[in-house]
């Protein structure tokens, strides 16, 4: 996004962001009339990286087109967490990031469709079919390609055993926190994201008594301004104070039910000291 940003203010390009809901589910019918009016790229994540919302990239990508639109698809998120098919979705251009998907982090993939051309960002010796140059990171790229190879044979049974335990994580917060919410679409969610909030208590009360048992984030800041507010809960029209007081948390394979069990006793005793201390 902040790429983008700044390519707007150098008036290289023009930006029409797509409209979203409170559950970050995409305004199709938005999306459609967009498209109909021309653009030179469309540009939508396959799952939200916040609140974990997954997007119907077939749809997408058949409006894409039937509208002749390039599409491209940030699959960073969601790529060895659910089902994606580049060939027949209609994507022109699909993004990877290693170390989502368990392979060695400081590497990626982009994915070209044939006849499609990109300029060089990077020239020199032509490597990568001239799309971008220097020498390549023969370990990472062998690690991405495991990766991605398992991920293939275990992703199904890993994913449905991580969901699980979300829901254990969910149901645990809130029964002993009443007045938490789950953000994002419940029905269409990365196993792995829980994204919560807590009303009236700001996220970094939360995550300051947690911090040095548990590795969460905010999905806001405090209304002190010194960091920006989440663009995606703003996006999505949330209200403050669900906002400030919004956590992500983030499960994987080897995350265990003892430690979903510890997080959960954790993350309610800090709510009920801050709730004591107020």
């Amino acid at each position: 996004m902040r790429c983008c940003k700044a390519l707007a203010k150098k008036e290289l390009v023009e930006i029409i962001w797509l409209k979203v809901n409170q559950q970050a589910q995409i305004d199709l019918e938005y999306l459609e009339k967009v498209c109909s009016e021309g653009a030179s790229l469309l540009c939508v994540m396959a799952a939200n990286n916040e609140v974990g919302t997954i997007y119907p990239i077939e749809k997408i990508g058949a409006i894409a087109s039937s509208h002749h639109i390039p599409f491209l698809c940030d699959a960073s998120q969601a790529v060895g967490k659910i089902p994606l098919n580049f060939q027949d979705w209609g994507i022109t251009y699909l993004a990877i990031s290693g170390h989502k998907l368990y392979a060695p982090k400081g590497v990626g993939a982009l994915v070209v469709r044939q006849s499609y051309h990109l300029q060089p960002i990077i020239y020199g010796g032509g490597h990568q079919q001239g799309l971008r140059s220097g020498t390549l990171n023969v370990p990472g790229i062998v690690g991405l390609g495991e990766a991605c190879e398992l991920r293939q044979l275990e992703m199904s049974a890993d994913e449905s055993a991580i969901a699980i335990l979300r829901d254990q994580l969910q149901n645990l917060l809130q029964a002993g926190i009443p007045d938490l919410v789950v953000n994002g679409d419940l029905n269409h969610r990365l196993s792995g994201n829980l994204h919560i909030s807590i009303p009236d208590i700001p996220n970094s009360a939360i995550i300051a008594r947690v911090r040095h048992q548990l590795a969460i984030s905010g999905g806001a800041a405090c209304s002190s301004g010194a960091i920006a507010p989440s663009h995606v809960l703003q996006a999505m029209n949330l209200s403050e104070n669900i906002i400030e007081g919004a956590l992500r948390i983030g499960i994987g394979k080897f995350t265990t039910t003892e430690e979903i069990e510890k997080a959960s006793s954790v993350i309610i005793s800090a709510v009920n000291k801050i709730h004591q201390l107020f």
